[in-house]
């Protein structure tokens, strides 16, 4: 998957009279690229332009977890949970060596708790049915203690096994870039999106700034979709400047803690918080992390940041169920994402706004919007978009494949506890890359559980352009420790300069770029 071959292969169809893309993506987070999956599986050109890079935005800072939504049971909606846990089943068997499951424990601290959860989650697993990932069942004081060994004590009375997914959300963006890739797509990241055009009212095409060779991107298109999640509606403005919003952002915080604060093999979910969420400390690679919070905010950025009150927040849960209080100081790294949920009338409150998909077809122009969802369902979202931009584009009507389709790297035997696990089937190439350059096979910082062949592989495999790119999302640097990602850069980008071909300045450029993204994951001491 190489940049420079996507953009000669959309400057070559440009210069093609009446050669339109069947379909223009714009987006690449989970749903634009889970789309341009499902389209070029069907045999479809599709073309997809993302502003920044592959799950740059929402979609790198989920809560980690492929999950049918045990809140959204409490709720009562029966059908997404049903539909969530069926493709929970389906995406553990497509992409094996980036989903897994994962054991959680829901603490009893009252006589009452672990019958009333236990009868929920047991509804939970007949649910699930084929697609379940394990029993869930009652566990003793003992037996919830020798789960998670540093879970406080003091008035505990047992708990309620159950299980769930866990992946890494933004390898699996990755996975899904390559799938595109190798069916047939183009995929473009840093090509944002600066004009829609039409032909009278309709629109028949975009047009993109390749941010990289300073050019004009021109794509004529028989559809074009908006998979932009919370930055939707800026997108409809570019056709309709009076559009009437769809989305209501809303800001999810996560902080991740070092190992030793979650002793033990499973996660805890806490069912009732103060905001009437549900929070989660979830084991993830090496380190925890707990969260989220959910914050209406006015507008979706690219960088949001966690506010101090969403940080005292998690924490101030998170310690009535830790024997070892975290604070501040124990912070590695703080991450916020922007929630892309559908607005709903007389429904005030982010946390019950429903987190169902919608397809939005404008009546005037025929630009398709996708909005809401979650990374669970991207691919059933994905499908009932293509089904409806293809109906409406008049191509031919091809079935869907991607219900059993593997994605890039599928393998089914992997070990979660290897770092180069998240690259399946790719993993013997990445680990050869640091035998045949031996300084490539140095760890990239010592804090890090990555190699310098790994940034390099970014480069050349997986379209990483800048030390962001690299450290945020092709590894996980960034989330992982957000000090060590700041002294790890210089090193990232000296990597990233020799594949790329750049100078000593846009090192010296990219490093202090990285620096201001990653000073807000930091956590400060409060004064």
């Amino acid at each position: 998957m190489r940049r420079s071959e996507m953009v000669d292969r959309i400057v070559d169809r440009s210069g093609t009279r009446d050669a339109p893309w069947d379909m223009v993506v714009i987006g690449g987070g989970a749903t634009g690229l889970g789309i341009a999956v499902d389209a070029a599986a069907r045999g479809y050109a599709v073309a997809l332009l993302e502003q920044s890079d592959f799950a740059k935005g929402t979609s790198s800072r989920s809560t980690k977890l492929v999950h049918g939504g045990v809140r959204y049971l409490q709720q009562g909606n029966v059908s997404l949970v049903m539909e969530a846990l069926e493709e929970r089943g389906i995406l553990r068997g497509n992409a094996p060596h980036l989903v897994h499951d994962l054991p959680f424990v829901v603490p009893s601290y009252a006589w009452w708790q672990s019958p009333f959860y236990g009868v929920g989650l047991k509804v939970y697993d007949m649910l699930a049915g084929r697609y379940g990932f394990g029993r869930s069942r009652h566990l003793s004081r003992e037996e919830t203690l020798a789960r998670i060994p540093n879970l406080e004590d003091d008035g505990l009375r047992g708990g309620t096994l159950y299980h769930d997914g866990q992946f890494d959300d933004a390898r699996l963006a990755i996975a899904l870039a390559r799938t595109a890739a190798d069916r047939g797509a183009v995929v473009l990241n840093h090509a944002p999106v600066v004009a829609i055009e039409r032909r009278g009212d309709t629109v028949v095409g975009v047009v993109a700034h390749d941010l990289e060779r300073e050019q004009e991107l021109r794509l004529q298109a028989k559809v074009v979709v908006n998979a932009t999640g919370p930055f939707a509606d800026a997108v409809r403005r570019l056709v309709d400047p009076e559009a009437e919003a769809m989305i209501a952002p809303s800001q999810g915080v996560h902080l991740v803690l070092d190992r030793s604060f979650l002793a033990g093999d499973a996660a805890i979910m806490v069912p009732h918080t103060s905001d009437g969420r549900v929070m989660f400390a979830i084991p993830w690679h090496h380190v925890v992390v707990v969260g989220t919070t959910d914050t209406p905010v006015r507008q979706a950025t690219l960088e949001p940041v966690p506010q101090s009150g969403e940080i005292d927040f998690i924490l101030d849960t998170a310690n009535r169920y830790l024997e070892r209080p975290a604070t501040r100081a124990d912070i590695r790294s703080a991450f916020a994402g922007i929630r892309p949920l559908v607005r709903s009338a007389g429904v005030e409150r982010t946390a019950s706004l429903s987190r169902e998909h919608v397809i939005h077809i404008d009546p005037r122009s025929g630009l398709v919007t996708i909005a809401g969802g979650k990374w669970t369902t991207y691919r059933r979202m994905a499908e009932d978009l293509v089904d409806q931009a293809a109906l409406l584009a008049g191509l031919p009507a091809v079935p869907c494949p991607t219900r059993t389709m593997p994605l890039h790297g599928a393998a089914a035997r992997v070990d979660p506890n290897d770092p180069l696990s998240v690259y399946g089937n790719d993993a013997p190439a990445v680990a050869a890359l640091a035998l045949e350059e031996p300084a490539l096979g140095r760890p990239l910082h010592a804090g890090l559980p990555v190699l310098k062949a790994q940034i390099a592989w970014a480069a050349r495999q997986e379209m990483a352009r800048t030390v962001d790119d690299a450290l945020a999302r092709r590894t996980r640097c960034l989330l992982f420790d957000a000090a060590a990602a700041i002294r790890a850069a210089p090193a990232a980008a000296s990597i990233l300069a020799r594949e790329l071909g750049r100078d000593p300045a846009w090192e010296r450029e990219q490093v202090e770029a990285f620096r201001t993204v990653a000073e807000g994951y930091l956590v400060r001491e409060q004064r």
